[in-house]
């Protein structure tokens, strides 16, 4: 297909179980276009037949369940799924036989991905699940489930519980939904009002709201089957939940900003190839109790080049008498009696030389001593007093290692963003897979912020990462190890200097998964 998505080895296979829409805004047709905007392969499994147009469903039918399994058998056959996406199921025999096919293709893939669009209503009203097959979804289907997809009114008829009005009460839904046996979930705002679109995730990577600006469009039919199925494609593809989840908000979101009419009603959104390349598809991700914070100020100088990573403000020093004009200072131990005379000669010294200096996690110390900037892992994001540092003027650095804690840093606007481990590295042990130079042109092209390549560099890898369109390169190891730090900076400076002339990385259309999923 010419490209990194559509790649020339078969694509993954994705079902779906669902209705079909003669309207062809929701069910199985738009399932069919969220899943081919991914680059698999969608296979269709009719479980209810509708008659509807833009205004209304004028009558549904389910699909016998002897053809419903007859389906199905076909596709395990020869079409094995990378994930399964459920629907309107039409009747409680149809949902036993799915249960009873999710049994049997785990028995060969135990972590076959299944997610469940637990479609209970139309948006017009019309009813598409009785007393009893309500029930089998809590007892049968939300147990084998990976991740369900309820907007706020179907997680309420799922729970059995009052309107879910606040944003605690949405939480506690979502901490009942996964009691029944669900591995996560994520409740959408979509059918909710307000200027913000806010779903709240509950996974076992990580749990937070997901916050886009909404879309102003009358035309959202099949929203939810969008997300659902696009959750479902992006496991195919190997994504963990919450960084599934993000991606299926970044499709849906781009299939709602290219709706249109079809009819006299709410037309359908309409999924397309490019979504991840759009960074106002992407949201941000706010763990609970989140505080707002201001937008942390500008680099004084946005390309980083060669960024020294030390331990020491001897190490400052010397890394700056070799020409380095951007610097980290690491000191893990923060029990370290001199702690804050290396910070304050560190930042001494960087002033002295007009550097870039960024003190890593003391943000209080650097806050005191007043420091140039401030860099940040996900961990010391959740006791960082971010507001405070905001306040006191300091630059901000935020590492990110995956689609949700980008998400995460993405949302605090920060300096910059580091993204990592492009190599494999020595220095601390990472539960990441390497990202490498595909993923790191796919976020230097998404973000409008400088972007730092950290982890494994060398002179070559370094150059490489230029041409990526990285604004720096993080080095510790290379530095510090070698036998002549001096000789090896200038190698170091000199391959930066020479990615910038490279031609620039094309980005894929989606990046790599840099967490392992279960299989």
């Amino acid at each position: 297909m010419g490209n990194e998505l559509r790649q020339k080895s078969a694509p993954d296979v994705v079902w779906s179980v669902a209705g079909t829409d003669s309207g062809a805004g929701a069910g199985l047709q738009a399932d069919l276009r969220a899943i081919d905007a991914f680059g698999a392969h969608p296979c269709t499994v009719v479980a209810a037949i509708t008659a509807q147009n833009s205004l209304s469903v004028q009558r549904i039918e389910p699909v016998g369940a002897a053809m419903l399994e007859a389906q199905i058998a076909a596709l395990a056959d020869d079409m094995a799924p990378a994930a399964i996406k459920t629907g309107m199921l039409g009747s409680a025999e149809n949902l036993q036989v799915l249960v009873h096919w999710i049994d049997r293709l785990r028995q060969q893939r135990p972590a076959l991905p299944v997610v469940v669009d637990p479609v209970l209503r139309s948006s017009s009203g019309a009813l598409f699940a009785d007393a009893t097959l309500l029930k089998l979804y809590r007892t049968e289907l939300l147990p084998r489930a990976t991740l369900i997809t309820p907007n706020r009114s179907e997680a309420t008829a799922l729970l059995g519980c009052a309107p879910l009005h606040s944003r605690s009460a949405v939480e506690r839904a979502a901490t009942a939904l996964l009691a029944l046996g669900c591995k996560a979930v994520v409740i959408t705002g979509g059918d909710e009002l307000g200027a913000m679109s806010e779903d709240y995730a509950a996974t076992p990577y990580a749990s937070g709201w997901l916050n886009l600006p909404r879309v102003a469009t009358p035309h959202q039919h099949g929203t939810g089957c969008v997300l659902a199925s696009s959750a479902a494609a992006a496991m195919a593809r190997g994504f963990v939940e919450i960084d599934a989840i993000v991606l299926a908000k970044m499709a849906t979101t781009h299939a709602l900003r290219r709706g249109h009419a079809a009819g006299q009603g709410a037309g359908p959104v309409y999924p397309g190839a490019g979504f991840a390349l759009v960074c106002e598809n992407l949201p941000g991700v706010s763990t609970t109790g989140q505080a707002e914070v201001s937008k942390f100020s500008r680099l004084s100088d946005p390309d980083l080049g060669l960024y020294a990573v030390v331990d020491s403000a001897v190490w400052v020093r010397r890394v700056l008498d070799a020409g380095v004009r951007t610097v980290q200072l690491r000191i893990k131990d923060s029990g370290q009696s001199s702690l804050r005379d290396e910070v304050r000669a560190s930042i001494a010294a960087a002033r002295a030389a007009n550097a870039q200096l960024f003190i890593n996690d003391h943000w209080a110390l650097a806050i005191e001593e007043g420091a140039y900037g401030v860099h940040l892992g996900q961990k010391d994001l959740e006791s960082a007093d971010l507001d405070a540092i905001a306040r006191a003027g300091l630059r901000l650095g935020l590492s990110t290692h995956s689609y949700w804690e980008v998400c995460r840093a993405w949302i605090l606007r920060p300096s910059y963003i580091a993204c990592g481990p492009i190599y494999p590295t020595p220095a601390k042990r990472m539960p990441w897979i390497a990202q490498g130079n595909g993923n790191l042109a796919y976020w230097c092209t998404l973000l409008p912020l400088p972007v730092v390549a950290i982890a494994g560099m060398d002179p070559h890898r370094a150059s490489q990462a230029m041409a990526c369109g990285a604004a720096g390169v993080a080095v510790i190891s290379a530095i510090m190890n070698a036998p002549s730090p001096e000789a090896e900076i200038q190698h170091l400076r000199q391959a930066v200097q020479e990615g910038r002339l490279l031609p620039r990385r094309a980005s894929p259309e989606l990046p790599k998964t840099t967490l392992q999923r279960e299989h």
